[in-house]
């Protein structure tokens, strides 16, 4: 991207996020995002389908036609054939555009974007897009207590603001470009509502560089792939990881993915419109992966990232379909009821392709813990499933300081050996710390290479692990880069101490000489006294 490119797409965000943080009042910047997406969304779908209609109006020599003028009922004439291509419908009068001109007139705005929404909605029922488009406005609550005081002059605000926004980069029409522009605004908004959020987000958001390494480690060598797979999909940026990569046409079999929080739910939906992923090609669901898993028709998957929520209760042993589940039954112990990291793991190599790759952040202590977790890492590591383990720097993350791993899985190995990567100390710091273009390369050379690097990378054979009580912690294998510093400094101290301490000898010798001449001269000083008092 030239400079003027990139100038622009700053400006524009940072008029994004001056728009949410002006507007949102006495609701929380997390509450209030979806409010900025879901409004940011809707002008999308409504610029989308006006092009899509347009473009074949003029094909058919219609030159003039402009859909966001035609009366609603010859519009109805387009609703089935759109719906079909693009999953939903919205007619002219329910534009983002016609909506926003007659707001300052509308006495119930509130009202009026509610029956839009909901008619949006219904436009995919019976459809084939039915469950990509069911409850999708579900989280934009116009009858919110905080939001219905001034709720009109507000939804004028944010309609303005949304509706001000360039989005066209530079062109005439909405097209591709523009596409990318409303795609990168969102990915951008939810980056900021994450680091603004603190813990009240409630769920760990992946950084855009930790997705862009996670994906790009399960595609390495390759230009396509079949079906992509998160099971924690939240705001699905991990899986879109994969359009950007390789483009959203190279992934043949779509996008797939699980969400059990209901908000996250509908943004990843509203993630997979924006970024003009077709609603054929992303299946997202609602659902506790653990207890219900979806998409179990679907699977196996070449590729699979995640981002598990880290040591949350689950059901476990307690379960009896749990224990008898063969995602989880294979390895001879089930996840601690504590900590469900183990089970997501183990959820995840059920459902890995035979020759595809797995990604998944984890948990610390996840690789090095006892008991069922020891007994879950022995299943992986003698059969041969962990191909590598990856330390990450620590405060990465938007609610967590911790230093997490990456646990790379693969089923068919050509290799009985594990490469532990420790790249704790790559990234630059800002407000937090960051993974830059070059700690990704380097990190992906040398997952690439698997070849013994000083200080970085060391190939471990399976056996050696085993010794090590099957511990996967990559300290335990990969020397720091200040052992040697240590073990110098140590020497040095200890010939500092052996100097302090003689020179303390000579200091004690100097002061019991002092203490023995002051009794000999209080002694000579007595015997004067004597004299002179006889």
């Amino acid at each position: 991207m030239d400079n003027s490119k990139e100038q622009e797409r700053a400006e524009l965000h940072r008029t994004i996020w001056q728009i949410s943080n002006d507007l949102r009042g006495t609701l929380d910047s997390w509450d209030f995002k979806q409010y900025v997406l879901g409004f940011l969304f809707y002008r999308f779908i409504s610029e989308n389908i006006t092009n899509y209609i347009n473009r074949k109006e003029w094909a058919l020599g219609n030159e003039l036609f402009d859909y966001t003028t035609m009366p609603d009922e010859q519009a109805e004439a387009w609703r089935v054939k759109t719906v079909e291509e693009k999953g939903l419908f919205i007619l002219p009068s329910e534009l983002f555009c016609n909506v926003r001109a007659k707001a300052t007139t509308e006495p119930n705005l509130d009202i009026t974007l509610m029956r839009v929404f909901k008619n949006i909605e219904n436009s995919a029922k019976g459809t084939k897009s039915e469950v990509k488009v069911a409850g999708l406005f579900n989280d934009i609550d116009l009858n919110s207590n905080k939001f219905m005081s001034y709720a009109n002059v507000k939804l004028v605000k944010l309609l303005d603001a949304i509706g001000n926004l360039d989005f066209s980069n530079g062109k005439q029409e909405f097209d591709e470009n523009t596409i990318d522009v409303f795609g990168d605004a969102y990915e951008f908004l939810m980056d900021m509502y994450a680091a603004n959020a603190g813990t009240s987000g409630g769920e760990f958001f992946t950084p855009q560089e930790v997705s862009e390494l996670l994906a790009k480690l399960t595609i390495v060598g390759k230009k396509e792939i079949n079906k992509v797979y998160d099971p924690t999909c939240g705001s699905g940026s991990l899986l879109l990881k994969y359009a950007k990569i390789l483009g959203k046409d190279n992934v043949k079999g779509g996008f797939y993915g699980q969400e059990l929080n209901p908000t996250s739910y509908n943004l990843a939906r509203f993630n997979m419109f924006l970024h003009d992923i077709n609603y054929e090609k992303f299946h997202i669901a609602h659902g506790d992966t653990l207890i219900n898993p979806a998409h179990s028709d679907a699977q196996p998957f070449d590729a699979i990232v995640a981002n598990p929520p880290y040591s949350i209760s689950w059901d476990g042993k307690d379960n009896p379909l749990l224990v008898k589940d063969p995602r989880f039954a294979v390895a001879g112990a089930l996840a601690p009821k504590s900590k469900a990291d183990m089970a997501f793991v183990m959820h995840i190599l059920a459902w890995l392709d035979p020759y595809g790759t797995a990604a998944i952040v984890s948990f610390p202590g996840v690789l090095y813990r006892n008991g069922a977790e020891q007994r879950i890492r022995k299943y992986l590591v003698d059969n041969n499933y962990v191909d590598a383990v990856i330390q990450l720097p620590a405060d990465l993350f938007f609610n967590t300081t911790i230093s997490t791993a990456i646990l790379v899985l693969k089923k068919n190995k050509d290799n009985n050996d594990i490469l532990f990567i420790d790249a704790s100390e790559e990234y630059i710091r800002t407000k937090k710390n960051h993974l830059t273009e070059d700690n990704i390369k380097k990190i992906l050379d040398a997952f690439t290479q698997r070849v013994n690097l000083d200080f970085f990378a060391k190939l471990v054979t399976n056996q050696e692990v085993a010794k090590n009580d099957y511990n996967l912690s990559v300290s335990r294998y990969v020397s720091q880069r200040n052992a040697k510093k240590e073990e110098f400094d140590i020497h040095k101290l200890n010939s500092e101490i052996k100097e302090i301490i003689e020179k303390g000898d000579k200091l004690r010798k100097s002061i019991e000489r002092i203490v023995a001449r002051q009794a000999e001269l209080r002694k000579a000083i007595d015997e004067i006294v004597k004299d002179l008092e006889s």
